[in-house]
């Protein structure tokens, strides 16, 4: 097998293949031309037209850097206080009540067809995009042959390029003109393209779906998505409450699921400190376990001011589940809680 060793900076051609921003290393040329052959084979197979494959196939560049963000996701380094700081700012929160204002009539449309309420959509236009202004980083053809290439998971990405190149040809679009992020997901949501394909919505009736573009498409076919899960628009996602800092962390993770009468014998309290009602409702718990997630909270025991120790958590919701199956991290799920919460 060939293996070429390689200093790179800029762009570099050979054998077809474009290698962006390489570092020092070794790359398969053979494994890179082998992917491009079984792409072909299975873009054909699936019909897909030939002016598609032959875009899609023309000099797709490798980056590097998208490797490396796949394995450097922030969700897996920060602390769940550290990435709700991140997440859940005033800025966010303030543009959040901007488009609020600025498309209630679309927000209140989605929300009659589907169900999901306003500030829910709303909440995960600004965790997926920043509400439309991080769209266009890589073209998505790019970001899949580089993952399918680092083999983690060539098979998930292979499915989404002949995604991409079914989606491109349904709506007329030059692939090379789609961008979206490292991972390759695109638009104000943040789709996939086998996501796209399930639950695309065409939002304002010109026969296309197009959600990097069109608002519209974008807000229809995630209420749509959301709908699908499940999404019940009379539930809360989390309720943020305190526990004692040497609370079991095996029980933090949302797996384990009791009634809110048996949190509450666990010592459970509400965020204010009181003690939660009793209710037979049978929720998940989910919290961080960083020096940074504890909270020193006054309580009032036999009228005498005592200073103690808490550590944060949530109660957490089937709508925290369904949020989960778009995007499988507990700190996300509880960002989309606490964001929808301040946009109300």
């Amino acid at each position: 097998m060939k293996k070429i060793s390689m200093v790179l900076s800029g762009m570099l051609f050979l054998c077809g293949v474009s290698v962006a921003n390489a570092t020092r290393g070794e790359f398969d040329f053979d494994r890179w031309n082998g992917l491009m052959v079984s792409v072909r084979d299975a873009a054909v197979a699936q019909k897909i037209s030939d002016s598609t494959i032959d875009a899609a196939l023309k000099n797709p560049v490798f980056i590097p850097r998208i490797v490396h963000s796949d394995k450097n996701q922030s969700e897996f380094k920060l602390t769940l206080s550290e990435y709700l700081k991140r997440t859940v700012n005033n800025e966010r929160v303030k543009t959040g009540r901007r488009m609020a204002k600025k498309y209630p009539t679309l927000l209140g449309k989605t929300y009659a067809k589907y169900g999901v309420p306003k500030n829910v959509i709303l909440a995960f236009w600004g965790m997926e995009s920043n509400y439309g202004t991080v769209k266009k980083a890589y073209r998505l053809k790019d970001a899949f042959f580089t993952l399918m290439y680092d083999g983690r998971r060539e098979k998930f990405f292979t499915e989404q390029l002949l995604a991409l190149m079914k989606n491109a040809d349904k709506n007329g679009q030059n692939i090379n003109d789609i961008y979206g992020s490292w991972a390759g997901a695109m638009g104000h949501f943040q789709f996939i393209p086998t996501t796209l394909a399930q639950y695309g919505v065409d939002g304002n009736g010109d026969g296309k779906i197009d959600i990097i573009n069109n608002i519209s498409d974008a807000m229809f076919s995630t209420g749509n998505y959301l709908n699908k899960l499940g999404w019940n628009p009379n539930e809360e996602i989390a309720h943020r409450v305190l526990i004692p800092t040497d609370f079991d962390s095996d029980m933090l993770n949302g797996d384990k699921k009791y009634s809110i009468t048996q949190w509450k014998s666990m010592g459970v309290l509400n965020a204010d400190g009181v003690p939660l009602l009793d209710n037979e409702a049978v929720v998940g718990l989910v919290g961080g376990t960083g020096n940074n997630d504890k909270t020193n909270f006054v309580i009032s025991p036999d009228n005498d001011v005592e200073m103690t120790t808490m550590k944060v958590a949530y109660l957490t919701y089937p709508n925290f589940y369904r949020i989960k199956r778009w995007n499988n991290s507990n700190w996300y799920a509880i960002a989309i809680a606490e964001l929808s919460d301040k946009l109300k």
